[in-house]
């Protein structure tokens, strides 16, 4: 064999090695999932209860955007969590089975302090499954593992996995895995997407969404 054509393959070989030991190996999260057909009436928007709908949500050209204000009311009247503007999905609301949520994310530079996305329902005294939060430059599952760095101002593929008789969620980052972990169990989920204040949250605060989709596996 060429010599040359041999030192190729090795850093090729290399190359590979890391990659898949690294965590760095992308696979496609949907095979044996089905997706599952979505509309704009799965979409309901939970926005500030006293500001018009076109004031923390815009949808233009296949793109979802979302942005809250720190000091914005809740949602409804007799709530008392902080202020949001977040997409919940409609329709597919599961007690069982392993259900997937795949969207593409983008987070301008200046949002901190925030949830992105969120597997809600749970066992008290928690409210949700998962939840991923954005600090400073970084994605955050809560506040700890870090999942992805330098995350302003660029377009993002998410996947996220709850098995719900396993309690197991993961979480993909662009088809690699960045999380695996216990759920927090409960009888009802669903999930959602945009912005809801978290601590430590910037003045303004905002998220944007395409290609959202719903799977779920049939064993």
């Amino acid at each position: 064999m060429n010599s040359l054509i041999y030192f190729h393959l090795c850093i090729l070989f290399v190359y590979v090695f890391l990659h898949i030991t690294m965590g760095c190996e992308t696979i496609d999260t949907t095979l044996g999932f089905v997706s599952q057909p979505l509309n704009q009436s799965n979409f309901i928007i939970q926005k500030p209860y006293d500001v018009p709908l076109e004031q923390r949500y815009k949808f233009s050209k296949g793109v979802h955007k979302l942005w809250v204000i720190k000091t914005d009311k809740p949602h409804s009247n007799t709530s008392h969590t902080r202020a949001r503007s977040e997409i919940r999905i409609k329709g597919y609301d599961y007690s069982s089975g392993v259900w997937q949520f795949e969207a593409y994310g983008y987070v301008p530079c200046g949002t901190t302090g925030v949830s992105i996305m969120q597997v809600f329902g749970s066992k008290p005294p928690h409210a949700t499954t998962a939840m991923l939060r954005v600090y400073n430059t970084s994605l955050f599952y809560y506040r700890d593992p870090m999942i992805l760095s330098r995350l302003y101002n660029k377009w993002f593929r998410l996947n996220v996995i709850h098995d719900v008789e396993r309690n197991n969620v993961k979480v993909y980052i662009n088809g690699v895995l960045k999380y695996e972990g216990r759920g927090r169990g409960g009888t009802s989920h669903y999930f959602k997407c945009g912005v809801y204040t978290q601590d430590h949250a910037s003045f303004y605060m905002e998220s944007r969404w395409k290609d959202i989709k719903i799977f779920r596996r049939h064993d």
